[in-house]
């Protein structure tokens, strides 16, 4: 495991902190057995460490290793299952949110997907739950590409991504040995660079270094004088409406998609605290920023955890939108982001319990991924939606959008102790994106769906 993977990992010693990701794929049709069998295997080939359990290191601080489940079973992996009558999306969510307080068997490779069969409209959904450890929303979304097809029959199939191949990781005294070897380097290169432009270096330094303090800085409260418990207990809810619509808005204001999707979910949770009477200036979020590259491989954490405060008090979408889009700009230049591994590492030498009540002090997760712009297939089956339910990492709920085709497919996993009426949330977040879509020009379809 990396450092970034390794947090997820350690953070699972408080139940609260469980890193489970859940998504629920929908489809128009049961798919194939046997193919979806056959596509699993090719996937696991291409990407072994799903065919690996992880072990734990006897040295403090080292991560554990991925190694070779001997035992490896797919249909402890691969389950298939009929979902109690009516057969409606409420039993799909039920399933999924159930799968998500359940905890891994970390004696087996982290993942588990379940085909359920039985829907009313005689379509199916996969739930599939994965250890954060394994992946990131991104990375996900690259797995996904394994899995599918662009056609129905699949013959035409994309050339699979290199096999992942396993490389020699020193282990033991030999990785701490190595830690300190590459450290002492670093020292030395930086010390010949300082002695050649001390004044640039120390300023340079001194930029990351106060960086660095404001990514670890700890979080003592939650600004939310509404969402304070924290519970293991989760519910499950979705929001969608079409991309374009959410582009539109966006636009108008030449802002991001990002940007309109953070400034949606802030006018959401100014009606929310309104609802309880007690609306705080700011709202503490945590923002999951990609340092994926092309040349990475695909599975792990590539991911920087960005945590700052975002406005409550600005009523107006579009002043909302831009005011957001400077701070995230903001947080995505800060000159410590690439050093995410390192902070990683500093913050895993700290107890659970350190680290996790900062994380437990956090408002809440929002979280865009970007999915795909074209019709995919599973073994015969076409996808038709998409729904992420990422992990709170201790705060009151996490926010995912992740885009497929025409369609936004928000996931909002919430504590049930910070938000005991899911019912009240899910309106409130809706009603933010109401807010937001009303900036797109006429002619646009901005309807917004909401169900829990």
């Amino acid at each position: 495991m990396t450092q970034t993977d390794l947090m997820s990992w350690r953070m699972e010693e408080d139940p609260i902190l469980r890193s489970t990701i859940v998504s629920i794929v929908l489809l128009d049709r049961s798919p194939d057995q046997d193919r979806l069998i056959d596509v699993m295997y090719r996937a696991i080939d291409v990407v072994p460490m799903f065919r690996c359990r992880a072990v734990p290191s006897s040295i403090p601080w080292i991560p554990p290793r991925w190694v070779g489940d001997l035992d490896f079973d797919l249909s402890w992996h691969l389950r298939r299952l009929t979902v109690r009558e009516p057969g409606t999306w409420k039993e799909v969510l039920d399933f999924a949110r159930t799968a998500g307080m359940a905890a891994f068997d970390k004696d087996r490779p982290l993942w588990e997907f379940t085909v359920l069969d039985g829907l009313a409209d005689g379509g199916a959904a996969l739930v599939v739950k994965v250890h954060h450890s394994l992946t990131d929303g991104v990375g996900g979304m690259q797995l996904t590409r394994e899995i599918t097809d662009e056609t129905r029959e699949g013959e035409s199939r994309r050339s699979a991504r290199e096999t992942m191949t396993s490389i020699d990781h020193p282990t033991g005294a030999n990785a701490v040995a190595s830690a300190l070897g590459t450290a002492a380097g670093s020292a030395v290169r930086q010390g010949a660079r300082a002695v050649r432009h001390p004044a640039v270096t120390g300023r340079g330094a001194a930029r990351i270094l106060g960086s660095a303090l404001r990514m670890t800085r700890p979080a003592t409260t939650t600004l939310s004088p509404v969402m304070t418990a924290r519970s293991t207990r989760r519910s499950f809810g979705v929001v969608e409406l079409p991309v374009a619509a959410l582009a539109a808005a966006a636009t108008a204001t030449k802002c991001s998609i990002n940007d309109a999707f953070l400034a949606a979910v802030l006018l959401g949770m100014a009606e929310y605290h309104r609802r309880h009477g007690a609306v705080p200036p700011e709202l503490m979020v945590t923002l999951p920023i990609s340092l994926r590259t092309d040349r990475d491989p695909l599975g792990g954490n590539r991911i920087s955890l960005a945590r700052f405060a975002l406005p409550l008090d600005i009523a107006s979408p579009d002043q909302l939108m831009r005011r957001v889009h400077d701070i995230v700009d903001s947080w995505r230049n800060e000159p410590a982001i690439p050093l995410s591994p390192h902070l990683a590492a500093m913050l895993n030498m700290l107890p659970v319990a350190v680290t996790g009540d900062m994380l437990k002090h956090m408002d809440f997760v929002a979280s865009n991924v970007v999915g795909s712009s074209v019709p995919l297939y599973l073994a015969g089956a076409e996808i038709t939606r998409q729904f992420a339910f990422s992990p709170t990492l201790g705060s009151a709920f996490n926010v995912t959008l992740m885009s497929y085709t025409t369609h936004a497919c928000i996931g909002i996993n919430a504590d049930a102790g910070a938000t005991p009426d899911l019912s009240v949330l899910m309106a409130a977040l809706s009603d933010g994106f109401r807010a937001v879509l009303a900036l797109c020009p006429r002619g646009i379809d901005a309807a917004v769906m909401v169900s829990c």
